[in-house]
């Protein structure tokens, strides 16, 4: 009996300290991101993390940690804002009009708006998206360099080896 107690408490332990264990990523490097919006605006180091489910952007100045910015499925969680669905970050921080997935892919060097006006070229590709009333994009993913800019909206993300 008292063997049964004390594997039911182990079990226990070791169930709670898988909880907060830290996330594994497959992809940690340094870059160098520019990140330019009416609500944050950020030029430094930092580091990006990927797994297939999220991707982590730890913003640096100065060899401090800034900020975070993690990336999930479903929802953008910043250390200066809480949690919020995608939707919701792209009408705050970036533009409503924008997909949902747009800055996941931008971090992953992706096409976005499903691959709208995508011209492949010998080290990347190239898109540009134009809504009259919305956005003007130039977006570039070219020899380890992202550039995404949204000259209507002020908006400019590049992240670069």
């Amino acid at each position: 009996m008292k063997h049964i107690k004390t594997s039911i408490v182990l079990g226990m332990f070791a169930f709670l300290l898988s909880a907060c264990a830290s996330k594994t990523y497959q992809k940690q490097e340094s870059k160098f991101i520019v990140f330019k919006t009416a609500t944050l605006k950020y030029a430094d180091l930092g580091f990006v993390y990927e797994n297939s489910d999220e991707i982590k952007v730890e913003l640096y100045g100065n060899g401090q940690a800034l900020r975070s910015l993690v990336i999930s499925r479903n929802e953008v969680c910043m250390s200066t804002f809480s949690c919020m669905d995608k939707k919701s970050f792209n009408r705050q921080v970036l533009d409503e009009s924008y997909p949902q997935t747009i800055l996941e892919n931008i971090f992953r060097g992706k096409p976005i708006f499903k691959s709208k006006n995508l011209k492949k070229i010998r080290n990347g590709f190239t898109q540009k998206i134009i809504n009259e009333n919305k956005h003007h994009i130039e977006y570039k993913v070219l020899n380890n360099e992202i550039i995404f800019n949204d000259t209507m909206n002020h908006i400019i993300i590049k992240v670069k080896k």
